[in-house]
């Protein structure tokens, strides 16, 4: 029997040689997914087999822990659980009659069990600063509506892979890489909200008891031409900081060239001291990430990811339960190499 790789049919695994093979992800051997393409996108399907030192890509993204990791614990004392009941109250107070479409939605957003919290807790325990702070991202979620951005309406800003979701750090995070070098359209309001899109998707993938995601900004093949500018990161920063409190659990940069410090600089004046100690440059990031969930072309990562548009956004919307018009589904589990079909659903609509 000829192997898979003789066929005249275009191969379904890429690879290239190497000095020590591939270590076992997960990924080799799974069947086709779901609903989602295989032919010359990267996937290992079922039975195909690998020879000699041969690496081999998968466009598939890692959307699990690992199962020993275990996320910080937050612990308060009485007077902090006090205060935060005492907001959660407040909050309540502000919310949308029953009958406004987005009531279900921001009824989901405040009952949150960590939602109040993470606003004290960014608000260093002043219950009146957490009370304007948390009014105010009622008032931009309102407006903005991030949790239903619909998925067509951000997906041309995706075909890159400028921003992804793949793989959790050591507390079980999840990974959000962005890549300015892979920029693919010019700057607009949509291309923010493609970030502010990944960062719900980020909060649906949380593991249990994790409240915050990593971000790995790696400035590999920027230049002048294709860095975000100074305009673009300050707004990202306001929305981050503001109405995504205590949701930056970490900000690795990597890569980045000398010419783009002046990037930093500009919007150094507007990190607030808490973003700015979690902000670390050219860490050793084995100390930070898994090597097997840490994509293979930074220092010591292990995963082989090609990034396959078509197999990431039907992968990243069915987990997270999106429909392409923004409205919501339950979300689909990833159990070993399968996908659950999705099973629509009533709630949260758009």
């Amino acid at each position: 029997m000829a192997s898979p790789t003789s066929s005249s049919e275009p191969s379904d695994v890429r690879t290239e040689s190497a000095s020590s093979p591939l270590s076992s992800n997960g990924v080799i051997g799974e069947p086709e997914l779901a609903g989602i393409p295989t032919r010359g996108t990267g996937i290992v399907p079922l039975g195909t087999a690998t020879t000699g030192s041969a690496i081999v890509r998968t466009g598939r993204i890692l959307l699990a822990p690992l199962p020993n990791v275990k996320p910080k614990v937050w612990q308060y004392s009485e007077e902090q659980e006090a205060k935060t009941e005492e907001l959660r109250a407040y909050a309540k107070t502000l919310m949308l009659p029953e009958t406004d479409a987005y009531y279900p939605n921001e009824k989901k957003w405040l009952e949150d069990p960590g939602c109040a919290a993470r606003y004290m807790r960014a608000s260093k325990w002043r219950l009146e600063e957490a009370k304007r702070r948390i009014k105010g991202t009622l008032e931009w979620r309102r407006e903005y509506k991030p949790d239903i951005i619909p998925a067509d309406e951000v997906k041309e800003e995706a075909l890159t892979g400028k921003i992804i979701l793949n793989g959790f750090d050591n507390e079980g995070r999840p990974i959000m890489y962005l890549r300015p070098g892979m920029e693919n359209t010019k700057e607009s309001p949509r291309q923010i909200r493609h970030l502010v899109f990944h960062i719900e998707r980020a909060i649906d993938l949380m593991p249990s008891g994790q409240e915050s995601m990593a971000c790995l900004v790696d400035y590999n093949s920027t230049t002048l031409r294709n860095s975000p500018s100074i305009s673009n990161g300050r707004k990202f920063l306001s929305i981050v900081q503001n109405h995504y409190v205590e949701r930056l659990g970490k900000a690795i940069v990597v890569n980045l060239p000398a010419l783009l410090n002046f990037f930093f600089k500009g919007i150094s004046p507007f990190l607030d001291p808490v973003t700015r100690d979690k902000q670390k440059f050219n860490p050793n990031l084995l100390d930070l990430f898994p090597a097997n969930q840490l994509d293979a072309s930074l220092p010591g990562g292990e995963y082989q990811y090609e990034y396959d548009h078509e197999i990431y956004w039907s992968m990243l919307c069915k987990r997270c339960g999106v429909r392409p018009d923004g409205s919501r589904c339950e979300p689909s589990t990833i159990e070993g190499p399968e996908i659950e079909v999705v099973t629509s659903s009533p709630m949260l609509q758009p």
